[in-house]
């Protein structure tokens, strides 16, 4: 069976919509673009890309006291190494945890857990591809430049080091045998 598929949305559960509707909207630059309720749930959806009613739903109805979270994370992809910068330096305004920039080789990322504890990843691509997982600190009082010479110097060291774009086009490939 062969159809065109590609991710829309994400929905998650929250225990205070209002608090989880500032953060996602006022932090991550997130837009309401409706909201309503059904029996028993509230929901407000929130988009970046005007071409996409929402990209991500927050729902009432987490209970308060849940020990465990099913959501591994939630990613957004960002501009550069420079944005990953800028939320770096404001997150120690933010109600949030756990903050760790990390170099995956592949990309460059920023980990926190939001307000509601739900793991979010920030990141942006590296001009290289390596075999994941693969996770090293990340130092974003670096220069860009001193960043990407580190990369590239620790991605020549590890599996499958090639272009990203010598990647991405064997991956086309592969998928278009699919």
């Amino acid at each position: 069976m062969s159809f065109d598929l590609k991710f829309g949305h994400v929905g998650i559960f929250v225990t205070d919509i209002a608090r989880m509707e500032d953060f996602y909207t006022r932090f991550m630059g997130l837009t309401v673009t409706d909201r309503g309720d059904l029996p028993h749930v509230s929901l407000v959806f929130l988009s970046s890309d005007p071409n996409e009613h929402h990209q991500f739903v927050l729902a009432t109805g987490r209970p308060a006291d849940i020990d465990f979270n099913v959501i591994n994370q939630l990613s957004f992809r960002v501009g550069g190494l420079k944005d990953l910068k800028t939320v770096y330096s404001a997150l120690g305004d933010e109600p949030v945890s756990d903050i760790a920039p990390v170099n995956h080789g592949a990309t460059w990322a920023l980990y926190f857990r939001d307000p509601e504890g739900n793991r979010i990843e920030l990141y942006c691509d590296s001009p290289w591809y390596v075999q994941q997982p693969q996770r090293e600190i990340l130092d974003l009082s670096l220069s860009d430049d001193a960043i990407i010479a580190e990369t590239e110097a620790l991605c020549r060291t590890l599996p499958g080091f090639q272009p990203m774009s010598d990647w991405k086009a064997n991956i086309a490939t592969k998928m278009a045998a699919n």
